[in-house]
């Protein structure tokens, strides 16, 4: 009986589609505070400016539309969305009750992976602050605690996350970056919730992360009201 030779599988690599490239690129654009908020993305301007057609324009927008980027209001146009300081405040209860669980979850059943993680997410963001830049120091804060998510082993508390994710790295672009004071508080406190993990301390970890959340959450409702 002859030997089979398992021939491992590969993964194909399909290429994007033309809509998926624009939605990236737009997002990119919102989330890296590109764009301002409430600005007018008129279809033909972006069309031209990105070298597509309507159709996947429009297909691009009404997924931005879901992720809540953007607002689509017929007949007079697409926006990108403009928060409210009710908007921030419902977002962060929101955000605070995901992210504890997350973060809990992650010290119980994977301390040292996520310890791993936030420790190069901070990396990260002391080499952004070292070069001045604003735009990878909120990349690599967004990165941070997308990490709570990555290795908290609930999908379900996962795909809730993703419902608010952009719009919460679009908050923190548009409405922190260009405070410096707020950036050496911001680094303070991620470096705090790191302590926690490698003190493995549950109580710590809530209440750092509470007052970092609603900290950011009260910066943000005042950048908006000023």
């Amino acid at each position: 009986m002859g030997c089979r030779t398992m021939v491992p599988r590969l993964e194909l690599q399909l290429p994007k589609s033309l809509s998926t490239i624009v939605e990236e690129r737009i997002r990119d654009a919102i989330v890296d505070a590109e764009l301002a908020f409430g600005e007018t993305l008129r279809e033909d301007g972006l069309g031209l400016s990105l070298g597509v057609s309507r159709t996947p324009m429009r297909e691009a927008l009404t997924r931005l539309q879901q992720q809540g980027l953007v607002v689509i209001v017929p007949k007079r146009g697409t926006f990108v969305f403009k928060p409210s300081a009710e908007d921030v405040e419902q977002l962060a209860a929101f955000r605070l009750l995901l992210e504890t669980t997350g973060a809990r979850l992650c010290l119980a059943h994977a301390r040292h992976r996520t310890q791993a993680d936030l420790e190069a997410a901070v990396a990260a963001m002391e080499a952004a602050r070292s070069q001045g830049d604003g735009k990878a120091y909120a990349r690599a804060d967004t990165l941070f605690h997308e990490r709570f998510f990555a290795n908290c082993g609930n999908t379900y508390l996962v795909n809730a996350f993703n419902g608010i994710a952009w719009r919460i790295a679009a908050l923190r672009a548009h409405l922190s970056v260009p405070r410096a004071e707020e950036q050496e508080r911001s680094f303070a406190e991620h470096k705090q919730i790191v302590a926690c993990f490698a003190e493995n301390s549950r109580t710590m970890l809530t209440r750092v992360l509470n007052a970092h959340i609603m900290r950011s959450a009260s910066v943000y409702a005042e950048a908006l009201r000023s």
